[in-house]
């Protein structure tokens, strides 16, 4: 094996060995070639499942943070084992062969992809169709069970939360918590060993290798924003020993200090060639070697910062743009970070889909029943052409979701008004306050049949607004079940029931899942939905009947309207707590979904009475036949 280390500052590089159990240092070599800043030697009898890490020696200054005291993991390590958050991790020397046969990546495309965002561990720990060994595993993740999961949804990607090799904070160890949503990496080339329950990367070629054949593309959200080693009183790991100088951004009036556009202490320094070619080494690893199909980028707005502004020039997005293998998959920014002008929403640039957050609020706040959003709607439900048809790109653009991992549960967001986050012990300061979420009449859980029902309906009218828009919609896994987190919108530090998804379903939530089934079922049957490119096929008309004019898009109080799709669909959206009778385009309509719960394939004509808070879609028929005209 050839053993290597990038350091410019570094005075003197030691690769240290270690017994098989990691705990017993058995051999330290000076690394004796040293090549354009790169430290490197052969070890001609080192072999698969050898432990090691490194030693490194440099100078004392500000800006530096050598100390040879600690043991480093390795940048490129493609496996880390032990006590990472311990400072006792060690890197292990792999052997990457497997058969992945006649593997084929799915390569949905863009207008046809329904996304599916989950945690390894807490979709599998809690199935019972699992085998118990194999919960919260990568291994779960291909099991039977699940895969019929996927299929009988129609989901078509599944968007994982952080696998790769992640630091728990020692302030959460100490609270007996953990970073469970994983956004706290320290090796962008290892998959976390704590979702495998074989213990070898061959687990997760295997998992990939089996979702590609159920036709399920893999997405891993990836973290390349920062690192888990925190602010300057965090540990020593690996870059900050390695070479502090290069992989950070330090704050020019004061080099012990770290700049921070991510809210976690530090901001990897993505415009340093040597740091921009570990990110673009790592991806193209996960592509190539792990047969992934694309990439959720966290907080990419710090990636794609010059010396200080986001550029849509950046040296990341240019790298990306040209690469002959990270250009064709799947890449997906979240477009802002916490430092000065990080709100990038639209600014990626082609080649790029973004996470929507305006889609998120409109919808939330239409259902909820605030006034005044009927033109915002209308424009998410178009897949957002006011934000991407200006750079020329379309409404594959736009991933449109309503929940993720941050924040609210569909659930609780129907049943809850304000967060409860005390489990965090942060006093319930944490997570966002301005959740746009309303509790439909009563905090948390009620035997109020009233209530109930009108949660049950919130839910469905915000999984048929989700399915029925224009642009790429992201299911947050457990959602279509029902899942709750008991009102907490910062679950990302319980590795517990909290967080997990429960399977075993009441009557309400097998209701709830064959809802999202279905509602998926007509999104891909019908190609209006799945539009690639913004089209002028969309006529917006009012209760009245009429086309909307602008005097009805200003009016304060309206919060109903309708929209006719492709001259052959209706989809009508009523958020008042009345009542409100449609007017409709002449002829024949069927009802293929009411989210009040009235039958389908209702045939009508004239006139439809919408129910107070729900959505209906109407298409017209094929053949005809006896007309309802009562509605």
């Amino acid at each position: 094996m050839n053993f290597a280390l990038y350091s410019a500052r570094a005075e003197r590089v030691e690769l240290c060995l270690f017994e098989a159990k990691g705990r017993r240092e058995i051999e330290r070599i000076e690394l004796p070639e040293r090549t354009d800043h790169v430290w490197h030697g052969y070890l001609p009898d080192a072999r698969p499942g050898q432990l090691y890490a490194y030693r490194v020696h440099g100078p004392s200054s500000a800006g530096d943070r050598f100390n040879a005291q600690k043991t480093l993991l390795d940048p490129y390590a493609r496996m880390i084992v032990g006590q990472v958050s311990a400072g006792l991790g060690r890197c292990q020397v792999v052997d990457s062969a497997f058969s992945w046969d006649n593997d084929r990546p799915p390569k949905t495309p863009w207008q046809d992809t329904i996304l599916y965002e989950a945690h390894v561990k807490g979709l599998t720990q809690l199935h019972p169709e699992v085998p118990q060994q194999l919960r919260g595993s990568y291994a779960a993740l291909a099991s039977p069970p699940l895969i019929d999961h996927f299929r009988k949804l129609g989901i078509t990607a599944l968007e994982l939360l952080p696998i790769h090799t992640l630091v728990d904070d020692k302030r959460l160890v100490q609270l007996g918590l953990r970073n469970y949503w994983g956004y706290n990496s320290i090796g962008y080339f290892a998959p976390d060993m704590r979702y495998s329950a074989t213990g070898t990367l061959g687990e997760f070629k295997t998992m990939v290798k089996t979702l590609h054949a159920a036709g399920i593309e893999v997405i891993l959200d990836v973290v390349y924003n920062h690192t888990g080693e925190g602010d300057h009183h965090g540990p020593t790991l690996s870059f900050r020993g390695i070479d502090n100088q290069a992989y950070y951004r330090l704050k020019k009036d004061n080099l012990r200090l770290y700049e921070d556009y991510t809210g976690t202490g530090n901001t990897l320094n993505a415009a340093h060639p040597v740091v921009l070619q570990l990110i673009m080494d790592s991806l193209r690893y996960w592509v190539s070697e792990m047969h992934v199909d694309g990439f959720r980028f966290d907080l990419a707005t710090a990636l794609a910062r010059g010396e200080f502004a986001f550029e849509e020039n950046s040296s990341f997005l240019c790298a990306l743009r040209q690469d002959p293998t990270l250009s064709q998959v799947k890449l997906i920014a979240e477009p802002w970070d916490l430092g000065e002008g990080g709100y990038q929403v639209s600014r990626f640039p082609a080649g790029w889909s973004e996470w929507n957050d305006r889609y998120r609020d409109a919808a939330r706040s239409f259902w909820k029943g605030d006034e005044g959003l009927i033109g915002e709607m209308a424009a998410r439900l178009n897949g957002s052409e006011d934000l991407f048809k200006a750079s020329g790109r379309g409404p594959i653009a736009s991933i449109n979701f309503v929940t993720a991992h941050d924040g609210f549960t569909l659930h609780d967001l129907v049943s809850y008004g304000s967060k409860h986050n005390e489990a965090n012990h942060e006093s319930n300061r944490d997570g966002a306050d301005n959740n746009r979420s309303w509790n439909c009449g009563a905090e948390g859980p009620t035997e109020n049949r009233e209530i109930v029902d009108l949660r049950e309906r919130q839910k469905r009218n915000l999984l048929a607004t989700l399915f029925f828009s224009r642009g790429v919609p992201m299911l947050l896994a457990g959602d279509e079940l029902g899942r709750t987190q008991e009102g907490n919108n910062n679950a990302y530090c319980h590795d517990s029931e909290l967080s997990w998804v429960e399977w075993g379903l009441d009557a309400g939530g097998r209701e709830l899942l064959e809802f999202a089934v279905r509602s998926i079922a007509l999104r891909k049957q019908h190609s209006t939905f799945c539009r690639r490119n913004f089209s002028k096929d969309m006529t917006w008309f009012a209760p009245h009947g009429g086309e909307m004019t602008e005097a009805d898009w200003k009016l304060p109080f309206a919060r109903c309207m309708g929209v006719l799709l492709d001259k052959d669909l209706l989809l009508l959206l009523n958020a008042h707590d009345g009542e409100i009778v449609f007017h409709l385009p002449h002829g024949l309509w069927n009802v293929e979904m009411d989210t009040a719960g009235k039958s389908n394939d209702a045939r009508i004509e004239k006139t439809y009475p919408l129910q107070p808070r729900s959505l209906a879609l109407l298409i017209r028929p094929r053949s005809s036949g006896p007309a309802r005209t009562d509605g």
